[in-house]
């Protein structure tokens, strides 16, 4: 690294054969909570087609977003000596993304990763590999740290970004962790939680990381619930959001914030699929409640939705705006990822995503919970 720069995501990085299925069947229980999906036993299964997208991951997909809105963007990772490690390093560098701290294992493998996608919903087979994990020297040192998903054997290098961190009180951290991370537990990734200005995660994962049973809180629109309808533009047709939850919903989502904000972070998001995002603001003590942007087109594939929110609504905050602004950035981002295969390809510029906020729904804005 020979500049500053403004966003360094950290996390590991993966090939995805996105696979489309054309004959399988979904099971849900009532609250369409668990799903299982079933195709044939022991037969062949035909598929519609396949689509190989490089260079995606947690952490990869924040440094490409941040880059397409304007961030001096970098990315520490983790790479075998393979054609796909250097395919996926020639993507973030054609996505300006700085790979100077990519560290490459020789004899080793970069991860590649199945995508099942059945309607709008995915299924990833995974396989991590297990690098020996060290967590490069970054100078000079950047505004943002971004840190997601690494590998199941990476408690150490959690320790050493904490160090860092603690070396370099000036660099914000924004952290949206993994399932590996949320399996180390809060005690183990303390220093890290108590160094995060902002926090990301879902309603499910907010649950899991407090040890929180969630209930069905938001239910599909219905007469109980407050709704608003939309002024679309007419390419969009007639949308109705929720734009607040319901009343017991308010309650249990406020506690999930509030515990996850007692663990340290400054600002917590957690989002809520389709049904929109939460935010607690600990600057000016606002619980908020965002609801989606409205869908161009329905879904093609919600893979990098979660990423795209969380990176973008970082961005913003880099960018100067407030909590209030970055809630009505991040879910464009969102809805424009999910119209396209893959987690990259639907991110969207600073341009073009001012553009979509400029003609947003009069009420698409941030509500008091």
């Amino acid at each position: 690294m020979h500049k500053q720069l403004d966003f360094l995501a950290i996390g590991d990085i993966t090939t995805d054969a996105f696979i489309k299925l054309k004959e399988a069947s979904v099971s849900c229980d009532i609250d369409k909570e668990n799903c299982t999906i079933s195709m044939r036993f022991a037969d062949k299964v035909p598929y519609e087609s396949v689509e190989v997208v490089r260079a995606v991951g947690n952490s990869p997909n924040a440094s490409v977003s941040a880059s397409r809105l304007g961030l001096a963007s970098g990315l520490v990772t983790d790479i075998g000596d393979d054609e796909n490690g250097r395919d996926c390093t020639d993507t973030l560098k054609q996505e300006k993304v700085d790979t100077s701290l990519v560290t490459i294992h020789k004899g080793e493998k970069t991860n590649y990763h199945y995508v099942l996608m059945y309607e709008a919903e995915r299924t990833i087979l995974v396989k991590h590999e297990e690098y020996s994990y060290k967590l490069p020297a970054i100078e000079p040192a950047p505004k943002w740290i971004y840190l997601s998903s690494l590998g199941g054997n990476s408690e150490q290098y959690h320790s050493e970004l904490a160090d860092y961190l603690e070396s370099n009180p000036g660099v914000q951290l924004a952290f949206q962790p993994g399932t590996f991370q949320m399996k180390l537990g809060r005690e183990k990734l303390k220093r890290l939680y108590q160094r995060s200005a902002l926090f990301f995660c879902n309603k499910e994962e907010a649950g899991r990381i407090l040890s929180f049973p969630i209930p069905p809180l938001l239910k599909e629109v219905s007469e109980s619930s407050r709704t608003e309808d939309l002024n679309p533009s007419p390419s969009r047709g007639s949308t109705t959001i929720s734009v607040l939850p319901l009343e017991k919903g308010e309650l249990h989502i406020k506690k999930l914030l509030s515990g996850i904000g007692a663990l340290g972070p400054k600002t917590v998001v957690i989002t809520d699929g389709p049904k929109g995002a939460y935010a607690y603001d600990s600057a000016t003590d606002e619980y908020l409640f965002m609801p989606i942007y409205p869908d161009p087109k329905p879904p093609v594939s919600r893979t990098g939705a979660g990423d795209a929110f969380a990176s973008t609504f970082t961005s913003a905050i880099i960018l100067g705006k407030s909590v209030k602004e970055a809630l009505t950035w991040a879910p464009i981002n969102s809805a424009y990822v999910v119209q396209q295969i893959g987690a990259q390809k639907g991110l969207l510029t600073r341009a073009e995503l001012e553009n979509y906020l400029a003609s947003a729904p009069e009420n698409y804005t941030p509500a008091h919970l």
